[in-house]
């Protein structure tokens, strides 16, 4: 049995001369809970919206378990569920309405008042979804994306204008829809929810990948892999620790020295410290964070794009 639920490879998508989506390549197994995370443009949603066939590619290609979105249609319709960063219903449709609809264009949909229970709607099922607030909006969204049981879920920026209850709540929704054998695509820019949820996660940026790996394999790459930090009654020589091979950054804070760096930066830093007589205090070693991971990571420069004369031929089609 194919284990891939999405194949993407050198998909490109251009706005007159803007490039939204560069030479992008994915591949997501099924069952996985995938994240892509990126800066404000820089091609995450253009890059599920070509994967969905709501856009279609300049070059490359996207095939959602092995379909094409965009010859076949009709058939990955079926077995896609898409919660879009910016959904609009008509405004004068009620929630119980939109889900009873929704509902309809399935053979075996999900009962939808056990999503609207779940998503916190059922005492809103009968107001207008222009009266509705911007994250109650979104909750329904997600019911109609998962109504359909869908084989895969592509969820964009799945808690913008959740509260924090609401927020983990939908977070164990979609734990619960991945153990069902649900592939989930999941676009965010909230880095506790990415590292919390995902299997593996990609980084965009300026159109193109960065990284692909586990939370804790991009955690790893990154220059501030680990942070060491502790207190001391004798003066350090802060200088040194700078100059170990792997630390990316010393700082002072609260009263303590922190060293951000790679995973061999802790016990470089304790014989760093040992050779200038300093015994360290409350000594604490840590992950560092995907945070810092991500910033690390779109701060490399980026390489310059070859176009092979193919490529080009099909961007100026």
């Amino acid at each position: 049995m194919n284990t891939t639920a999405v194949q993407v490879e050198h998909l490109r998508k251009c706005y007159g001369e803007t490039v939204a989506v560069d030479d992008v390549s994915l591949t997501v197994d099924r069952g996985e809970i995938f994240g892509i995370l990126g800066p404000n443009g820089a091609g995450k949603t253009t890059t599920v919206e070509l994967i969905a066939g709501l856009r279609i590619p300049d070059g490359g290609s996207a095939r959602v378990n092995g379909l094409d979105p965009v010859a076949d249609r009709s058939e990955v319709t079926r077995l896609l569920g898409v919660q879009l960063q910016e959904s609009r219903l008509q405004p004068k449709i009620t929630a119980r309405e939109a889900l009873k609809l929704w509902s309809a264009f399935y053979d075996d949909p999900e009962p939808w008042p056990d999503l609207a229970d779940r998503l916190g709607l059922i005492s809103l099922l009968d107001q207008q979804f222009r009266t509705l607030s911007g994250g109650q909006q979104q909750r329904l969204s997600i019911a109609l994306a998962l109504v359909g049981r869908p084989e895969v879920a592509i969820l964009d920026e799945l808690t913008t204008g959740l509260d924090p209850q609401a927020r983990r709540e939908v977070w164990q929704l979609v734990l619960e829809v991945r153990e069902r054998g649900v592939t989930v695509l999941l676009v965010t820019h909230a880095m506790e929810e990415a590292q919390s949820l995902c299997d593996r996660i990609a980084i965009i940026n300026d159109g193109r990948v960065r990284a692909v790996d586990t939370p804790d394999g991009l955690i790893g790459r990154a220059a501030t892999a680990t942070v060491t930090s502790f207190t001391t009654e004798s003066a350090v020589d802060l200088e040194a620790l700078r100059e170990i091979s792997g630390v990316a950054a010393v700082r002072t804070e609260a009263g303590r020295i922190v060293v951000e760096g790679a995973d061999e930066v802790p016990l470089l830093v304790l014989s760093c410290l040992e050779s200038q007589r300093v015994v360290p205090h409350r000594l604490r070693v840590q992950e560092g964070s995907l945070d810092s991971a991500y910033l690390d990571l779109i701060s490399t420069p980026r390489e310059p794009t070859v176009m092979s004369p193919n490529l080009i031929a099909e961007t100026a089609r």
